[in-house]
């Protein structure tokens, strides 16, 4: 089934086009690396379907039905989570306190019922639990972000999607500026979150981590899909030339 069907999607600055008229299904189960060089329209594809930005035409249908965003938090209460380069982590905040922000659970208070007081523990113990699915191995949730690695706070954000009941994630360069055993573990993430359930689009310029968890592959230039291929039979060396070649 699918899960995203973009149809006709256009979007204009002024004169100049960043979209002409995408076409893209994202189905149930999907890894799908959406990939080009810099220019492409992959960004600005991205921000309307996560609602940052609306478009100029087209439509988005999510599970059959027509949907307008009208802004991010819109599109994550549809079930569409992105996950930026930059993650939107509070770095001085705890594992908790990040996973749960702006959604915190509350606590009535014991001698005074009418207020409400922040649940920090089951906040703690719910996060833990959502590490626990993502195999990370962080025992205290009380741990600042930014003494965090790399794919450790990739880790938190992707948490902080699967808070909100997220069926499609949207992961921006998740492996940038990551080292090999960091990126390796990325990559286990996005695996796990695939065989979980989850609907995964891929942004991504590095083509081996594309070949090593993508099922397809749609490629971008100038704003239009020029290819939709799956991923099986492909190697990083002929999709880098297909990116630049089309």
């Amino acid at each position: 089934m699918a899960v995203l069907d973009i149809r006709g999607l256009t979007k204009s600055y002024g004169a100049v086009d960043a979209l002409k008229g995408v076409d893209l299904v994202v189905n149930e189960g999907d890894v799908l690396a959406l990939c080009g060089d810099n220019g492409a329209g992959k960004s600005t594809l991205i921000k309307i379907v996560s609602g940052a930005q609306p478009p100029s035409a087209g439509t988005i249908l999510l599970k059959g039905n027509p949907v307008e965003f009208t802004s991010p938090h819109d599109a994550l209460a549809k079930g569409i989570a992105t996950i930026y380069q930059d993650l939107a982590l509070a770095p001085r905040l705890s594992i908790a306190e990040n996973v749960f922000l702006g959604a915190e659970l509350e606590k009535s208070a014991l001698k005074l019922p009418f207020l409400s007081m922040l649940d920090k523990k089951r906040m703690r113990r719910q996060a833990a639990a959502y590490l626990e699915r993502l195999g990370i191995e962080i025992t205290d949730t009380r741990v600042a972000v930014e003494q965090l690695s790399g794919g450790q706070r990739q880790a938190v954000a992707i948490c902080r999607a699967l808070r909100w009941n997220a069926e499609l994630i949207i992961l921006d360069e998740p492996t940038a500026a990551l080292g090999v055993r960091e990126t390796q573990r990325v990559l286990d993430l996005i695996r796990r979150l695939r065989d979980a359930g989850h609907t995964i689009i891929l942004i991504s310029h590095n083509m081996s981590d594309v070949m090593a968890v993508a099922s397809r592959v749609a490629i971008l230039r100038g704003g239009q899909k020029i290819a939709d291929v799956p991923t099986a039979g492909l190697d990083a060396d002929r999709l880098a030339h297909m990116v630049m070649l089309g």
